[in-house]
């Protein structure tokens, strides 16, 4: 397959796994000589009328010549390419360099024809815009900047594939024949589009897999127990609405079926079609499994055995394998290793998993890489005392184990647009793709609460995860900024998610307090003040405190313009007057229930009974009914409690926590994200500034790497790129000696400073290494003497001369590109603010005047630029300013891979950039700007 061309080795590189519209898969790579017979077979299978539409006329078989030409390629001025199912053509593209005047030419000729030809069968499947993305991929690759296509008029899917592509095309008719041409740069709106084509494709993937119309579980075990017995006996029990089959090559032959459910020998014994197989073999026989599955057409595979990365580097080889067989034939696996699936919709009800127990139905999506925790999660929510009671249930539950193909990228493109689900809960161990996370959960979380616990930072062993040079923190910096929720602990993720599934966002951070406990009520307010919330005074209500107390002070809190929120706290009370936990949880709901735009929490103490009371008969625990009568429940499995004050359908159900902290917490981080859903309704925008020169930047940029392949600019090369885009630095002259100092001094003027700039001493004032306000010459050549003196030689001690700025407040501003966050901008205080305490805020690039105002407001130790204390505020605008073009220099350059600006002192009136270092290097692969595809195995 991948032998030697005419002039250029196989480009391997140009190889992709792609998901279609369907949600299917397929493969994408180059043509060559050795696919002489699959491109004879696959053109077979071409209709007549396809045919007719690429060639013009009757074209019935290829001939050997046209079978040579399109499969032999230089890679470079002819190039094929071929999508692939099975190891089979299923579509070809390719183009041919043209000279203008349309004949076939070479480089430096920048134009090419380009055609298709798709199977009928895989028409619709959104398989030619796929390739119409790869393709043009590869021409940009090797200096093609423009396509032209010829498409006769009748062909209007194919018209449709190249204008739907979002190109800047032109269009004319001539000779029946309309002639379609545009240019490959990628423009936002093509962008737009492969992104909406890339949600839609994994979102329908995804969607194969929780939406299944019939299941086969292979690895069914003949006695009760075992994995695969136990996930059968959970999709029974769940009440899976389509067919379900057992599937193991131990059975007899005679053996029909088993707990009344069809067994077969064979995926391949099984008549009708298989949409999902749950895979629990030992790892050494999943291959045979997933040829299986691939032949008879299963559409995807969840693999619970382990033995796979976990378990080292030969398992990892078989992971790998494992995620290469299965996309051969179309399939997307979740796993291995994974814990299962469920989907609790009633026109599913699926539990393709290890839980014993169907989640009630609710509107919480759950994700886990790792299946204990989501074992912990899903308990979390069954769990109706002493914690969180369970208002609201799950939609679906996704436990990816080693996330080899499926990952919370794929799920958080299902959760976009699944009507089913309001707020997705995210435990990862790791993050594959942090910048298309940090996309994808920017989208998300403008339409849906996005709640996530991140690991430590070191993946899993099983994890295949590209390397990041971010620290932890700023990755998780990088996630606020994008929406994300980000929690700490999985008590957390669920004290966040429950609350924001059932009440809504708060408008503010203004919190009302009401209770029958004046401690509780302090200890609630505490909390208030710890996370940044603005409480009001806590109204006591007293121990003798009725139900219709409650009601009434909660419905003047409800009702006060001054209050975002109300916490009510709720302890024990002993008297003939005291409300039971029923009447309780009806006074709060009804009251509530008249005020539905504020949320309302609930903070109990050994109240087990309002909890449970509150949250009615919505909790995520499924009851036996047999079981619930045991307990004096009702039919339903209502306690009589529950039954007595059950809430209406869709009524905002109230959260009860057991401890203060945990319920502000919950409440500071809705706050938090409503703030960040109200001001991500507008962005802002990136600034043009006119005195920016972005080609004279670019030359200086080729030129500079023409020298190597990445290298740090000196002083004068960094001064002249940064002015390019009208960042000024105050000239520093060396001065290896005294007179040098001197003369250096004469030129800038004085008053002057004086500072080491060796790499032990840079930026480390307190050492002593800068001497500021020189006035005269004696005092400069002092000054150097007591340096030399104290640091060593002049050449140990690298001494410069710079004229004195303006006082203010020293700042730091870098920029870095990350190989898989992508460019980061960052700001803080210089010195130990920064260095010692890690005061520094972050956001990704390009960053607007919006982001720049809320980045130099996002540090804690922001208030020194304000006039703390009675200080003189400095020049914010300047800095943001300045911000703003850092920004732009990486984003129109990607080879500026580390930009630092330091000292930046910020004054009450502008700013001087006092050092500064610029890195070049090429610029790393973007793959979010190139063609859709998954990561690679």
């Amino acid at each position: 397959m991948q032998s030697a061309s005419d002039r250029h080795e196989y480009p391997a590189h140009w190889e992709a796994d792609v998901v279609l519209r369907d949600g299917g898969t397929a493969r994408i790579r180059p043509i060559t000589v050795d696919d002489a017979e699959r491109l004879v077979s696959f053109y077979e299978q071409v209709s007549d009328e396809s045919k007719y539409y690429r060639f013009f006329a009757p074209y019935p078989r290829l001939s050997a010549k046209d079978v040579h030409r399109f499969t032999h390629h230089d890679f470079v001025d002819r190039v094929g390419l071929a999508a692939t199912v099975g190891g089979e053509f299923i579509a070809t593209v390719r183009y041919d360099r043209i000279g203008a005047d349309g004949m076939a030419a070479s480089a430096p000729a920048d134009e090419a024809e380009v055609a298709f030809l798709v199977q009928d069968a895989h028409q619709g499947r959104g398989v030619a815009s796929a390739l119409l993305e790869h393709i043009a991929a590869v021409a940009r690759e090797r200096g093609i900047r423009r396509f032209a296509a010829e498409v006769l008029p009748a062909n209007t899917k194919m018209i449709k594939v190249f204008t739907d592509a979002g190109y800047t095309q032109q269009r004319s008719f001539e000779d029946g024949v309309v002639r379609l041409e545009f240019d490959l740069e990628p423009t936002e709106r093509s962008l737009a589009v492969q992104r909406a084509r890339e949600q839609r494709a994994e979102s329908h993937s995804v969607r194969r897999l929780l939406a299944p119309g019939s299941v086969a579980v292979v690895g069914t075990g003949r006695a009760p127990g075992g994995v695969g017995r136990s996930v059968l006996g959970n999709l029974r029990e769940a009440g899976f609405t389509g067919p379900l089959h057992a599937v193991n090559r131990a059975f007899p032959e005679d053996l029909k079926e088993i707990d009344g459910i069809p067994a077969h020998r064979s995926v391949r014994d099984i008549a009708e079609p298989v949409d999902l197989a749950i895979v629990a073999v030992p790892a050494e026989h999943v291959p045979e499994v997933v040829t299986e599955c691939g032949e008879h057409g299963v559409q995807g595979l969840v693999v619970l055995s382990a033995g796979y990365a976990e378990s080292g580097p030969d398992g990892r080889e078989r992971q790998r394998a494992l995620v290469r067989h299965a996309r051969a034939y179309g399939m997307r696996i979740i796993g291995p290793n994974a814990f299962g699936v469920i989907n609790t919709s009633p026109q599913v009800r699926l539990n393709a998993s290890l839980a014993p127990e169907m989640p009630r139905p609710g509107r919480i999506g759950l994700f886990a890489q790792s299946g204990a925790i989501g074992i912990a999660l899903l308990s979390r929510l069954h769990r109706r005392g002493g914690g969180v009671t369970g208002v609201t249930g799950v939609s679906t539950f996704v436990s990816s184990g080693n996330r080899a193909d499926v990952s919370g990228n794929d799920v958080l493109q299902y959760w976009y647009d699944d009507p089913d689900t309001d707020v997705a809960l995210m435990y990862l161990e790791s993050i594959g793709n942090p910048r298309k996370f940090t996309r994808l959960a920017r989208r998300t979380a403008a339409a849906k609460p996005l709640v996530v616990v991140q690991g430590s930072g070191s993946a899993p062993q099983g994890h295949a995860v590209r390397a990041t040079r971010l620290p932890h923190a700023t990755v998780s910096a990088l996630l606020r900024q994008a929406g994300v929720i980000r929690v700490d602990t999985i008590t957390e993720l669920v004290d966040a998610g429950l609350l924001l599934a059932r009440q809504p966002l708060p408008t503010g951070p203004r919190v009302a307090i009401l209770g029958n406990s004046e401690s509780l009520g302090l200890l609630t307010y505490d909390a208030c003040l710890s996370e940044g919330l603005r409480p009001l005074p806590p109204l006591d209500l007293t121990t003798e405190a009725t139900a219709e107390d409650f009601h009434a002070a909660l419905a003047r809190a409800l009702a006060d313009e001054t209050c975002d929120a109300v916490v009510v706290t709720a302890i024990p009370a002993i008297g003939e007057t005291s409300p039971s936990d029923a009447q309780l949880a009806e006074a709060l709901r009804s009251a509530a229930a008249a005020a539905p735009a504020k949320p309302v929490l609930v903070v109990h103490v050994e109240l087990g009974g309002l909890a449970a009371a509150l949250s009615a008969a919505t909790s995520t625990a499924p009851r036996a009914e047999a079981a619930a009568r045991a307990r004096g429940a009702a039919p339903d499995g209502r306690t009589p409690a529950q039954a007595a004050v059950a809430a209406p359908e869709g009524a905002h159900l109230i959260p009860a926590y057991p401890a203060a902290e945990r319920a502000v917490r919950a409440l500071a981080e809705a706050v938090h994200y409503a703030r960040w859903r109200r001001e991500a309704a507008d962005p802002g925008k990136v600034p043009a500034y006119e005195d920016i020169d972005e080609k004279a930047a670019a030359r200086l940029i080729d030129g500079l790497l023409s020298r190597g392949q990445g290298l740090t600019l000196g002083t004068e090369e960094t001064c002249e790129l940064l002015g390019h885009y009208g960042i000024r630095t105050r000239r520093a002259i060396p001065a290896p000696t005294p007179d040098e100092a001197a003369r250096a001094a004469a030129v800038l003027g004085y008053p002057v400073a004086l500072k080491a700039t060796a790499p032990h001493l840079r930026h480390r004032a307190d050492l002593g290494g800068v001497r500021l306000d020189l006035a005269d010459e004696e005092q400069l050549r002092r000054s150097y003497a007591e340096l030399t003196e104290l640091f060593g030689k002049p050449e140990e001690v690298r001494p410069v001369v710079q004229a004195m700025a303006p006082r203010g407040v020293d700042t730091v501003v870098r920029a870095v590109i990350d190989p898989a966050a992508g460019a980061v901008l960052s700001f803080g205080l210089a010195g130990a603010a920064s260095q010692l305490l890690g005061d520094m805020a972050h956001r990704l690039v390009p960053v607007t005047d919006r982001d720049a105002t809320s980045l130099i407001r996002s540090i804690r130790t922001a208030p020194l630029l304000f006039g703390w204390r009675g200080s003189t505020p400095v020049d914010t605008p300047a800095l943001e300013e300045l911000l703003l073009r850092v920004s732009r220099l990486v984003d129109d350059h990607p080879e500026v891979v580390a930009v630092t600006l330091e000292p930046v002192v910020v004054a009450p009136h502008g700013l001087s950039v006092l050092g500064a270092s610029v890195r070049l290097a090429p610029p790393p692969a973007r793959d979010d700007l190139g063609p859709r595809t998954l990561p690679a195995y």
